[in-house]
């Protein structure tokens, strides 16, 4: 029987190619296939960070979400068009492992931080031998590029999601002492207004494509209009009481 290949899951990073890792660049040097995620008629920015490092020999699987914002995140239909693509998606890559070949999946950030690797790897690895290579987060690549200081001695750090409800929101905003809120896209509107009445809108920076080209990143309070991609992030520092 042929040993069954290695699953990498392979964090390239926040955005610059060059904040990828040594061991991130000599994983998909290698791997016999790379697969990526990516939006219908799109590269995916995972693909994009880490296309001039992967080996032109090797096999590459795309695997594009079956949905992305036309459905409520909490509708049923939702949950069931997520998980049979994921099913699809391990099976796909199990065929690739079954005959021998070691397959990346590559992942922009963190795989083990809201990365969508995570979906592979729990209906994968009880059955094959797994490999994990962590990657900057998109939220240290964004605080690093805008120069913020976030977090010091005791202060609690909290990461939030912009698709939490806007009392949610304003409820851990008063309870912590830095945050980072994601997936801002149309949430926009109601961070902005959750962080108003939390009292942290004169200390919240917003950062679109942080690391990026194109990269903005400017006071929140500035921000005139509500237009935001989903993966800009808003970042209140800390450190409130600097020694």
């Amino acid at each position: 029987m042929t040993a069954p290949g290695k699953l990498l899951g392979v964090g390239v990073g926040p955005g610059d190619p060059e904040l990828m890792t040594v061991k991130a660049v000599r994983a998909l040097g290698k791997a016999d296939v790379i697969v990526y995620f990516a939006k219908a008629g799109a590269a995916g920015n995972g693909w994009t960070i880490a296309a001039e490092h992967i080996q032109t020999s090797a096999e590459k699987l795309p695997l594009i979400y079956p949905i992305t914002t036309e459905i409520p995140k909490d509708a049923p239909d939702y949950r069931k068009a997520l998980c049979d693509f994921y099913d699809k998606a391990a099976a796909n890559i199990a065929t690739r492992l079954d005959t021998g070949r070691d397959v990346a999946v590559v992942c922009e950030g963190d795989p083990m931080f809201f990365g969508s690797y995570m979906h592979v790897h729990v209906r994968l690895a009880p059955q094959y031998p797994t490999e994990i290579i962590a990657g900057v987060t998109g939220m240290s690549g964004c605080w690093s590029a805008a120069g913020l200081p976030m977090a010091q001695g005791d202060d609690i750090l909290t990461v939030l999601a912009g698709t939490l409800s806007e009392a949610e929101l304003e409820r851990r905003l008063v309870t912590t002492d830095a945050a980072v809120i994601m997936k801002l896209g149309r949430n926009l509107p109601k961070v902005r207004r959750a962080l108003e009445r939390s009292a942290r809108l004169d200390r919240a920076i917003y950062v679109e494509r942080g690391t990026m080209d194109g990269s903005r990143i400017m006071p929140l309070a500035d921000k005139r209009d509500d237009d935001a991609p989903y993966f800009a992030v808003v970042l209140v520092p800390g450190w409130e009481h600097r020694s």
